[in-house]
């Protein structure tokens, strides 16, 4: 299993980690005053996103897992409320992975090792192959920039154009570059009981259909700078095309062999450099 599944994130990557810490987004911060137009600010902010119901993209991914260097490619195909395929395309052959999720039911196979982790939390899943403690859901609210649980009637004005509310556990942050200029949702700081703080950054938002208004670059970054910081560029963006059940199932091969999260940790991206030897 070890051999097989470093090749997987070894097709390109080694990036050194110098090239991965570019400095975060600078957010402004302070008791600021009561926002009065929070609500409209959210509404623009929003208003290319809340009506996606389905998404296919295909997603660079740039960065480090655990201080490790990585690059890959995935296609994703995202469903409300909670179903996500993700498929790591290899330059030839069999994809790297394939992850199904539907509600928190994740399944994970390695079609190259003839490996699968069947029936395990999404959440769970995704941060054993990517690093990132998300699930579906949040996976697909993080890609196109939409909260979830945002509370404008609490929001604060920093200056004339930044406005802060909080989310969930969290808080957002919206900016326009002028007074003319649209205000748009530039970062999210997600701070959940339990788990790791991370931020999303949006940048380089599209200008034309079909997805104008979302972002065409992607950061996720743990908020202690070390789980992960991966910059991710879509492209291909199609919204809310079709896509039935059987998108969100994957057929298991015969002869395929159960991985446990143990070992998926071990071998996988969240591994030392050493591989464990």
């Amino acid at each position: 299993m070890n051999g097989g599944w470093k090749r997987v994130w070894t097709l390109a990557a080694a990036l050194s980690c110098g090239s991965c810490a570019a400095p975060l987004m600078k957010l402004p911060a302070g008791p600021g005053t009561t926002s009065v137009d929070a609500s409209e600010a959210l509404r623009e902010a929003t208003n290319a996103c809340r009506d996606i119901s389905t998404i296919t993209a295909e997603i660079s991914v740039n960065g480090s897992i655990g201080g490790r260097g990585l690059r890959a490619r995935l296609h994703a195909g995202l469903t409300a409320p909670s179903s996500a395929r993700l498929e790591a395309v290899a330059p030839f052959g069999q994809p790297v992975f394939i992850l199904v999720a539907r509600n928190d039911d994740a399944t994970l196979l390695l079609p190259r090792d003839r490996r699968v982790l069947e029936h395990g939390r999404a959440a769970e899943v995704l941060d054993a192959v990517a690093g990132v403690p998300i699930d579906a859901t949040d996976l697909r609210l993080a890609l196109t920039g939409c909260p979830a649980e945002a509370r404008a009637q609490e929001a604060k004005q920093l200056g004339e154009d930044w406005r802060i509310m909080p989310d969930g556990e969290g808080s957002l942050y919206l900016h326009r570059d002028a007074r003319a200029a649209p205000w748009r949702l530039v970062a999210a700081e997600h701070r959940p009981a339990g788990a790791p703080a991370w931020r999303a950054e949006y940048r380089d938002f599209q200008q034309g259909p079909p997805a104008a208004g979302l972002p065409k670059s992607v950061r996720l970054t743990s908020l202690d700078g070390k789980r992960f910081d991966l910059r991710l560029g879509l492209s291909q963006v199609e919204i809310n095309p079709s896509l039935g059940g059987d998108a969100f199932t994957v057929q298991i091969p015969p002869g395929t062999r159960p991985i446990g999260f143990e070992e998926l940790r071990q071998s996988g991206p969240m591994a030392s450099p050493s591989g464990g030897k």
